[in-house]
């Protein structure tokens, strides 16, 4: 991925491209906001902002986090909350995208057979099971993480640089169907990649308590993971692929978190 020049950050980064941001990824009540619109311009050239919904939709669900837990509630049901807040935010949307990955990249023995499994609305054993292995371990992350009162950065560095990570997939893979999703909103382009990634590595910089370099790693192997097996089973990316990207990613970056605040970052 280059580096862009100046001016074409510029046109890269438009105040639209935040509320078509909002409007893609979440299920916010929001305004309608008068921008000039380009018949021109893909929905995708928007990912930039994606990092920033994430960093939104954290600090609201770490805002009701640390409500609940000045009005006693124990860290677990602290942390069921938290996780429903995210979800329903979201409209479950990569957590959909999770399940029908995990059924189609498992249940179908060729390209076309794992594209359709998909493309079907109905939830499969893998899909269960891919639910399951996301949910619980978030939950139980995020109640250790409340308990060392670390909640509101561990959710903003992981709501945040794996929405960025997202878009890296999304430039980084071609559409693997002409009929999706992916396809109909298009490539974000390098721009909007290095604007998104550059985000997302500002927030962990940023971040007081962890080690930078180490949940920076984390979360490009955890995309690459996702990335790698996508390219292998379908041959490119889907919106069910970025979706799980993000919840992959999500819980790649809440470990490293929840590790080093027990002390992972002490060790060389």
């Amino acid at each position: 991925m280059a580096i862009p020049d100046i001016t074409a950050l510029r046109q890269a980064i438009r105040p639209r491209d935040i509320a078509v941001a909002f409007a893609l990824l979440t299920r916010l009540p929001l305004p309608h906001f008068h921008f000039p619109t380009d018949a021109h311009r893909p929905p995708a050239r928007s990912a930039w902002a994606y990092p920033l919904v994430g960093i939104v939709l954290a600090l609201i669900a770490g805002t009701v986090g640390v409500a609940l837990t000045r009005m006693g509630a124990t860290p677990p049901l602290v942390a069921a909350f938290v996780l429903l807040t995210l979800v329903m935010l979201s409209g479950a949307m990569h957590e959909d995208g999770l399940a029908d990955c995990a059924d189609g990249f498992w249940g179908g023995w060729t390209r076309e057979k794992r594209l359709k499994i998909m493309k079907d609305s109905v939830i499969g054993t893998y899909g269960v099971v891919a639910l399951v292995l996301s949910l619980l371990p978030r939950w139980y992350l995020i109640s250790e993480l409340i308990t060392d009162e670390a909640l509101i950065w561990a959710l903003v560095v992981a709501s945040c640089a794996s929405r960025a990570a997202m878009v890296w997939v999304m430039d980084s893979l071609p559409p693997a169907r002409r009929d999706g999703l992916s396809d109909r909103t298009g490539r974000p382009g390098e721009s909007a990649t290095a604007v998104a990634v550059l985000i997302g590595v500002v927030v962990i910089v940023l971040a007081p308590g962890y080690s930078a370099w180490r949940l920076t790693l984390l979360g490009l192997f955890a995309a690459l993971v996702v990335r790698q097996i996508a390219k292998r089973k379908i041959g490119g990316q889907t919106g069910d692929v970025l979706g799980a990207t993000q919840q992959v990613t999500e819980i790649a970056l809440l470990t490293g978190c929840q590790m080093m605040a027990y002390g992972w970052q002490a060790i060389p």
